[in-house]
């Protein structure tokens, strides 16, 4: 898959995917004969991982560092998994906060609701 391809099913830019594989979190795809860069089909699916981590918060220093284990091989699934259950929990936090947040929303959007009524029976 070309870096084009890919940019366009994974929505980086070409100058994040090349970021990326500066800082280790993609690993360099093999050349065509044109010097062009070849993604495997594979390498889609672990970008999305990279973004949905990204997307939670985690931060890029811990990214990289889940890259290099995963690059090093199965001697690594326990440290992955445990990095992944300390930022499983992270997410809990984040859900409990956010839960709070919004029901804090759901009541202000209903005292403004019911203002409006009031003000509309006048």
């Amino acid at each position: 898959m070309k870096i084009s391809n890919l940019s366009a099913q994974s929505g980086l830019s070409i100058d994040t995917l090349r970021f990326y594989e500066k800082i280790g979190l993609i690993d360099p795809p093999p050349r065509d004969g044109a010097g062009h860069r070849d993604y495997p089909p594979e390498a889609l699916n672990w970008i999305r991982f990279l973004s949905q981590l990204n997307a939670t918060g985690m931060k890029q220093a811990d990214r990289i560092r889940y890259a290099r284990l995963r690059a090093a091989g199965e001697s690594t699934v326990p440290q992955r998994r445990q990095m992944l259950e300390e930022h499983r929990e992270v997410i809990r936090a984040q859900l409990e906060q956010l839960t709070d947040v919004l029901a804090l929303m759901d009541r202000k959007v209903e005292i403004y609701q019911n203002l409006e009524e009031e003000m509309t029976d006048v």
